[in-house]
Parts: C-alpha cells; structure tokens; sequence
C-alpha cells in the first residue's frame, strides 16, 4: 500500500513537511520519504504507481518562491521504488497555477494531469499536464467565464478517458453550487451539469468514479436531506448519466436518527465491487458521543437502488476518526483506507490522534 500524509515526517515545518509511504498488508512500514519544503511540503491527493512502480504525486505548498506563498506554490513529484524524490515541476502561481492539492492521472503517453485550486489566468485554478521530461502546460483556467459560470478552485483530481478527454468537478457554476466539467486535450472546457444545492447535492468534492455501467458517480458535501446540517444538507451519492446528461442522488445522508448512516463524505473517490455495489467513506457522524458530538465518521456500502448499509463505525480510538479520502479493494474485497485522526491519542498536542491506516473486512 502507498500513501501520503499532509504533516509528520523530518522535514523542517513546524509539524512536519508531510510523507509519502510505502506499507506491506500486515501494517509494516517498507519506508518513509519525508518532503522538505523546498521540494514540497503538505502531499494532500495521494500517490499514482506506474507499471514501473513508480509513483507521482503532487505537494500543495513548497517548491520556489511565487508571489502568494514565499515557500513555494507546490510542485509536481516522482518517487522511485525506493522512495527518492524528483522533482519534475515547480509552480509559480501565474499563469500556470498554484496549490495543487489533489492526485494526478496519466495517459498512455505517460503525460500526468491534475488541478490546482489557485493560480492561473484568473487566479481560480487550473487543469494542468506535465509530460514525462516534466515541461507543464495548462489546459485550463477557471473563471474564462463571467460569474465563473464554467467552475472555479478545484480541490478534487480528476479522471481521463480513451480520447484523452478529463473530467472532474470544481467550485462556482450557475448557482454557485458547483459543476461537473470536461476538458479536450485541446483545451475546450465543457459544463455537463450544474449543482443546484438542493435535493440533488450541492458542493461537489469526491473525484468521479466511472462505474461499469458507464455512468459517473460522486459524492457532494451538502444538498440531500434539507432539514439537516443547518438547512444546507449532509451531502449525497449521486449519479451522473453522460448519455442524457441528467444527474440524481442515489443517497442522501443524515436519512437516518443522529446521523447514524453518515455525514458530509469528502474527497472519495467511490469504488465499485464486481456486483455493482459502491463503497465510501463519510467525515462526520456515526456515533452522536464521539468527537464534540458530531460523530466520527463512517464506512459506507450503496447498492444500486441506493439502499445504504455502514460497515463500520468510528470511534475516535485506536480505530481512527474523520475518513477524509475514498477506500482501495482487493480481490477478496478487503478495504482499505485512512483517517486523518485517532489512533495514537497522545500523538498531537490535541489529543486527537494523528491518523490510522484501516482494513475492513466484509
């Protein structure tokens, strides 16, 4: 298993630079490289391996100097198999973006594709390439559009086709409540659809998932049960058909007393079992006595007809809290995934822990 995380490691910041490890299945450290500012800090989006075992990534802040951040604007980064950096671009802010804080995607030519959630032309984020030799190029600038109507900071990664299209999601849209978004290799930005923030979603923030129907699913942060979180919603599973354009939530969290079924599902992505079934985690609730009442977070299975069954319950302990990120399967559909807190709660001076690496099994 490989990973990153956004704090820890000997780099010199305050808390950290963050990591990127590499972990066998029983739960031992292979290594650990720690990121040192200058050649990045704080990887947020995870790690891609290659056939090579490689693996790329991005860090959210460090590289040079740019103009918003005197420590760098973030970088683009490859990893042998023995966890030794390189890095293959620095960013600068304008006009080739900023703060990339998602994962990155590759194609058959081995050309990587990300977001940045600043920078660019408009300052409001980018899709970006960089090629093997590590020259980058962007793709796209948000905001090219009055009121940002064609998206705006992207936190998420995306995902690319056969013809090399990309799609992901982003802030803004014609509501303001976000979109789902195609990008050409040439760099033609589409909206397929727009957020409303009602019953639907609102807040789109999971990368998409390509189900095997052909369809894209997602998760948002609000819309859904309308009568919860503040009369913003808790979020939904969504279903997004490219063939008619139409997008329905397949769940809608908080459905249930005290959030027990989940709140608020963040960066995913879902995955897909071999029976259609998709899996997922939430941040918040779960059980109402853990963390300051919101719950900790849950593991969450969907079939089809949206019926939703929680696999498992944070506790705040030894077993972790707050599952940020999606979850990887295996063949015999074991689960795996993380949480950004619990597990050593002497670990932080918050007494919140610092993280756990989990498995599931069904």
């Amino acid at each position: 298993m490989y990973g990153t995380t956004d704090a820890g490691g000997t780099g010199n910041c305050e808390d950290g630079c963050g990591t990127a490890f590499k972990m066998d299945k029983t739960g031992q450290l292979i290594w650990l490289h720690s990121f040192n500012g200058k050649h990045g800090k704080y990887p947020l989006g995870g790690v891609l391996r290659d056939a090579t075992g490689r693996l790329f990534g991005t860090a959210s802040e460090g590289g040079d100097y740019c103009a918003d951040f005197s420590d760098g604007c973030g970088t683009v980064f490859r990893l042998n198999k023995n966890g030794k950096e390189t890095v293959l671009y620095r960013f600068t802010g304008f006009p080739d973006g900023e703060t990339p804080a998602a994962g990155l995607v590759a194609d058959s030519a081995g050309n990587l594709y990300g977001t940045t959630f600043g920078g660019g032309e408009y300052d409001q984020g980018t899709v970006f390439k960089v090629d093997p030799e590590g020259n980058e190029s962007i793709l796209y600038s948000f905001c090219a559009e009055m009121n940002c109507i064609d998206g705006q900071d992207p936190t998420t990664g995306l995902i690319i086709n056969k013809s090399g299209d990309v799609f992901g999601v982003a802030g803004g849209g014609l509501t303001d409540d976000g979109v789902i978004y195609k990008v050409s290799p040439k760099g033609k930005e589409t909206v397929l659809y727009n957020f409303e923030g009602g019953v639907n979603g609102g807040g789109p923030v999971s990368v998409l998932m390509e189900g095997s129907d052909g369809n894209l699913y997602g998760t948002t942060q609000g819309g859904g049960n309308l009568d919860m979180c503040i009369g913003e919603g808790c979020g939904v599973v969504y279903k997004y058909s490219p063939h008619d354009g139409t997008e329905i939530a397949l769940y809608a969290f908080c459905s249930k007393a005290n959030c027990s079924d989940g709140e608020r599902p963040y960066d995913g992505p879902l995955i897909e079992d071999a029976a259609g079934n998709f899996y997922g985690t939430t941040i918040f609730g779960g059980s109402p006595t853990c963390g300051d009442g919101g719950g900790c977070g849950v593991v969450f299975k969907l079939d089809r007809q949206g019926n939703e069954t929680v696999l498992h319950t944070f506790s705040g302990g030894a077993d972790g809290a707050a599952p940020h990120a999606g979850l990887t399967i295996d063949e015999a559909g074991n689960l795996y995934g993380t949480t950004a807190g619990g597990g050593d709660n002497n670990c932080d001076p918050g007494n919140y822990g610092c993280g756990v690496v989990f498995k599931i099994t069904p």
